[in-house]
């Protein structure tokens, strides 16, 4: 079905409420989330002694792209962004990114899980004191789920490929029940889905939010990342400014559906879908591995709103793995100083992880291809930031050596300013419609949907928008499970 299931089951929602009430957790209303001047004051209070990672209940409160950027202690602000200066992208464009480091477990992914468990939690579908929650993903989402789960002491499993870097499976290790390494890197989804339906096969009391289908993924970003990103623009464009575009690599295609928001704001804004280099599904029916870490591929996910997207770009991941040394290792920092790049921005590029570099340089792409001025301006997204990669680094100074000033302008010139228009395709009626119908290999052939429901994702012209509507009625049900807690 199309829609957010939200049918109440009293049973399971009495443990619900039990649990919560037990832990005194108070379930936050996707209108807190965009607006945190909505948030009670015995709340702040409470926040205000807690650390951002703390695994505390208080913390579901910083769910929000709005947290001040401090370690502890802080309340809420302005959305957190970064405008990118054309000495360091090479081009006129303005290129603003959303900052994802300033939520509880250092990425927005939090933000994600949290839309696909609150649903089923506030009906009573998902029972945290008998049932397991699974969290299948390609990194950060699965870190986010067991997050969440942690917070409502319910056991989780962790499902994120073995290639995945160490700082991930290092912390599930301290916060999720159980953690499975599947066969492979980010590309390896199917192994994931497998493993899955092993899991559903294994009598167990679980429930799998898989993100990659999970309609809670799409409007939570829809919903809460849009908003944000409307803020930004308001706050930014002048009057002779334009927005034009979001680009994004699509990994779970959850963060890519605030772009069908801000069409609808901005109806003549592009959205620009983006993947690696070395596994081009979108661009060429392709597949491979790459390093281009949490943007799992192989697949188009069920909850991408392909018909909307209008253009298809690929990232090398050699460029992205340059550029994260470029912005990271003193050599690089000292050349990027002297090519004019402001001591504002050399201080903040540890914002960058893998994925948030490549989604700088798809918005690069962008602009150059349509040869965008200084009055133009592009969105994007900085998911996590490089403190979940700091082993990266490391295992690249063993293979590659130290990153000298030479290898600091090669990247600046090559990897950085050198990126061209090539690998990008602008997307007319069959191109979206090619990459649409890819969806049936993977979601009808073995995942279980329908014929009927791939087709309604294409023809049916309330299909998204049915989703989209959802929102005033969860935070009605979330607000009626705080009153039945006691902690409304």
């Amino acid at each position: 079905m199309a829609t957010i299931d939200l049918t109440v089951h009293p049973d399971r929602l009495e443990h619900a409420v039990q649990r919560v009430r037990e832990r005194g957790i108070r379930i936050p209303t996707f209108a807190q989330m965009k607006n945190p001047a909505l948030i009670p004051a015995e709340i702040r209070a409470k926040l205000e002694q807690t650390g951002l990672w703390d695994v505390a209940p208080v913390n579901l409160f910083r769910i929000t792209w709005k947290n001040q950027p401090v370690a502890k202690g802080g309340l809420f602000g302005g959305v957190n962004y970064i405008e990118f200066p054309s000495s360091l992208t090479g081009t006129r464009a303005r290129v603003i990114a959303l900052i994802g480091k300033w939520f509880p477990t250092g990425a927005h992914k939090v933000g994600a899980a949290f839309g696909c468990l609150v649903p089923r939690l506030v009906t009573g579908q998902f029972d945290p004191i008998t049932q397991k929650a699974v969290w299948p993903s390609t990194g950060n989402y699965c870190r986010g789920g067991s997050y969440d789960s942690a917070l409502l002491d319910c056991q989780s499993i962790a499902i994120l490929p073995e290639g995945m870097s160490q700082e991930r499976f290092q912390w599930l290790s301290k916060i999720a029940g159980e953690v499975i390494a599947t066969p492979g890197s980010e590309s390896n989804v199917k192994e994931i889905f497998d493993k899955c339906w092993e899991l559903r096969k294994s009598g167990q009391d679980l429930m799998i939010f898989n993100q990659f289908e999970e309609f809670g993924n799409y409007l939570w970003h829809y919903d809460v990342t849009g908003h944000a990103m409307e803020e930004v623009l308001r706050a930014e464009l002048g009057p002779r400014d334009a927005y034009r575009g979001v680009a994004l690599t699509t990994g779970s295609a959850g963060t890519i559906a605030c772009g069908d928001y801000m069409k609808q704001v901005f109806p003549t804004s592009k959205i620009i879908a983006s993947e690696a280099l070395q596994c081009p599904t979108l661009l060429q029916n392709g597949f491979g591995a790459h390093r281009i870490e949490g943007i799992g591929d192989k697949h188009v996910p069920w909850i991408h709103n392909v018909k909307n997207t209008d253009l298809v770009v690929a990232i090398d991941d050699n460029d992205v793995v340059k550029i994260a040394r470029l912005f990271n290792e003193p050599a690089g920092q000292e050349y990027l100083k002297r090519k004019g790049v402001p001591e504002s921005t050399l201080s903040r590029l540890d914002l960058l992880g893998f994925s948030g570099i490549a989604n700088v340089l798809s918005a690069i792409k962008f602009a150059k291809y349509y040869e965008l001025t200084e009055h133009d301006v592009v969105l994007t997204v900085l998911t996590d930031s490089m403190e979940l990669y700091g082993t990266r680094l490391e295992e690249y100074r063993q293979q590659f050596g130290a990153f000298t000033p030479y290898d600091a302008a090669e990247a600046f010139a090559g990897a950085l300013h050198g990126q061209s228009t090539d690998n990008l395709l602008e997307l007319g009626y069959a191109e979206r419609k090619r990459i649409h119908n890819l969806k049936y290999f993977t979601w009808v052939e073995q995942q279980g949907k329908t014929y009927e429901e791939v087709q309604a994702q294409w023809y049916d012209p309330n299909y998204w928008t049915d989703v989209q509507k959802q929102v005033g009625e969860i935070d009605a049900k979330i607000t009626e499970f705080n009153r039945k807690a006691g902690l409304g």
